[in-house]
Order: C-alpha cells, then sequence, then structure tokens
C-alpha cells in the first residue's frame, strides 16, 4: 500500500482510481463494507483503490478538548487499511488552510486535478468543505460536472442498530468486550513500544511492560484481561492498566502490562528476578495487546502495600478469567 502524506505531494502516478473519503477511526465493520465495495469497483475498473483520511481528524482540529479518543493511532489505522487490500492513503493535514476549502475547491483540487477519480463511494451524510457547504447531492451534481461516479453504500447493522465508531466507544465504556469485537470484526486492541517506566512494579515484584501511547487518549481507563501479541508473544496473557497511576501522584495516561507466567526465549519462570530479566528483553518491542474482560475502575490507594494487594488480586481475577490456575 502507498502511503501519500499531503496534497502537496499527489503525483500524476496517483492518478485515476475509486476512492472513498473519511476518518476510518477503528475502521470496523461499517468502514469495511466501505473498504470491500471500493476495492471491488477499483479492480473491476482496472483502478487503484483509494482511502483519504484527515490528520487531525476535524473534530480534533475544531474542539480539541472535547473531541471523542481515537479507537486506534495512526499507525494501526493504515495498517488495517493495508491489510484490507487498499492500493493507496492519502492523508490530508487537516489544518486552517485546508479548512478553508469551498466544496468547489475540494473537489477541484482533490478529487478532480489530484486523484483524478472515477468513482466514488461516500456515505449519503457526509458534509464537506468550508461551512459544511458540500454534501451527498452536490458531490452528484461536480460529478456529472467533471465525469466522475458517486455512490453510497448501504447501512451495516448488528443487532439491528447501526455500526459507527461512537457505538464501538459506547461498548468499551460499558465493558461489552464481546459487542466491541462484533462491531470491529476483531478485538479492541491498543499497540506501542515497549518503554522505561518509573519500574515501581519490580519494587512490588510485579514487573510491567509499558507502552508509549504518545498522544493517543484511551478510551478506556481501568483494569483489564488482555492478551499480548509481538516479540514473539501470541496471546500472552496479562493484567493491564489503562489509566493516570493516582496512587503513586501519576499524571500521564499510560498502558501498563504484567505478562502472566512469562518467559522469553531463554526459558525460564515467570517470577522473581528471571521475570525482571525477561522483562527487560522486550524493550523497543511493538506490541499489541487486546482487551477481553473489564476488572475494576482505577483506584488511588492509601499506600503501596494496598496497591500491591489490589494488584494481587487483580492478577487472581484475570487468571480466572483465562481459566489459568493461581500461583
Amino acid at each position: 500500500m502507498r502511503l501519500i502524506r499531503g496534497i502537496h505531494n499527489l503525483r500524476d502516478t496517483h492518478r485515476g482510481c475509486v476512492a472513498t473519503i473519511g476518518n476510518f477511526d477503528g475502521v470496523h465493520q461499517g468502514h469495511q463494507r466501505i473498504l470491500d465495495q471500493v476495492i471491488a469497483e477499483a479492480r473491476r475498473r482496472g483502478l487503484k483503490s483509494t482511502v483519504m483520511l484527515f490528520e487531525p481528524q476535524p473534530q480534533e482540529f475544531f474542539s480539541p478538548q472535547t473531541a471523542p479518543p481515537r479507537l486506534m493511532s495512526l499507525r494501526d489505522k493504515l495498517i488495517a487499511l493495508r491489510e484490507a487490500g487498499v492500493d493507496q492513503v492519502l492523508c490530508v493535514r487537516f489544518d486552517e488552510r485546508f479548512r478553508s476549502l469551498t466544496a468547489e475547491a475540494f473537489v477541484k483540487a482533490l478529487l478532480v486535478d489530484g486523484l483524478g477519480v472515477e468513482y466514488l463511494v461516500v456515505g449519503d451524510d457526509f458534509r464537506f468543505g468550508c461551512g459544511r457547504d458540500g454534501d451527498f447531492a452536490y458531490l452528484q451534481q461536480a460529478g456529472q460536472q467533471f465525469g466522475f461516479a458517486v455512490t453510497d453504500t448501504a447501512t451495516c447493522e448488528v443487532d439491528g442498530e447501526r455500526v459507527s465508531s461512537t457505538r464501538v466507544r459506547a461498548a468499551l465504556c460499558d465493558g461489552d468486550f464481546a459487542l466491541a469485537e462484533r462491531l470491529l470484526g476483531r478485538p479492541f486492541a491498543i499497540s506501542g513500544r515497549v518503554r522505561h517506566g518509573d519500574k515501581i512494579g519490580r519494587t512490588l515484584g510485579l514487573p510491567t511492560v509499558n507502552l508509549a501511547l504518545k498522544r493517543l487518549q484511551s478510551p478506556l481507563h481501568g483494569v483489564f484481561a488482555v492478551a499480548v501479541t509481538g516479540a514473539g508473544l501470541v496471546d500472552q496473557p496479562g493484567a493491564a492498566n489503562m489509566g493516570t497511576r493516582p496512587t503513586v501522584n501519576g499524571t500521564e495516561n499510560r498502558l501498563e502490562v504484567y505478562l502472566l507466567d512469562y518467559s522469553d526465549s531463554a526459558g525460564g519462570s515467570g517470577s522473581g528476578d528471571t521475570q525482571h530479566t525477561h522483562q527487560d528483553s522486550l524493550y523497543g518491542a511493538h506490541l499489541t495487546v487486546a482487551f477481553r474482560h473489564y476488572v475494576r475502575p482505577e483506584e488511588k490507594f492509601a499506600d503501596l502495600d494496598q496497591l500491591k494487594t489490589a494488584i494481587r488480586q487483580d492478577v487472581d481475577a484475570v487468571r480466572a478469567f483465562f481459566d489459568m490456575p493461581t500461583v
């Protein structure tokens, strides 16, 4: 898959395509239905299947303090689009200059001159252009003028309700990971690179791996049973905390995972100093953490001893969820 970073990087080789436009946050079942339609039409016409998306997402530009948390990072979104079979992605920088484009300028600069779109798939509620003056009907008129076809896609429903990123967030907020998985078509997961933390877990005898989330605001907070994949791990059970760690006066949102019974290729058990060594081997690795079960909300404890007791109970709850023996 080819990534085009910015309108200024559009070239003649990118022209001639079947395209769709949107945030594609989560690349859920509804998105996947649109992508299937775009890819099938592109293959039928012998053209490139193309997704246009925006960074930051429009809501993040207009209302950064109230924009909903993303379901996935840009990196994970691009991976999901590649795995879906998309040929190229145009990532448009959503800034003051871009948001000031009229609907007419948007169509001419991006769809006609930029991508040479021959067939466009969008939702019938799609709005664009300065003042949101462009809509589905406008695109159909523009298509007649410039020679490209415009169509919408059938609504995708699960359990009788429309699939949307908002609905996925609501399911996650309710701790309904089974519903979130049906909406997404896969378990909800967060990925990141393992970085050095404060190593407080070591002092408690419960070393964790800490994932760098960068600017990703998580839709989840609390303690969870998770399955970790990457760096040789495949669905490795773990107990994860997503939050600010109030007991140690933390302020940064972090994802920390205690891997149950973990050992690396060097062998050994998952306890004591041996596990410290094994955890250290994961620094710099890119891991994917799939959320399977909600355990409890994040709490502030009076001291580290109470925190340690709570974490031990969390680990037992996670072991019970995965039907693993207690140790």
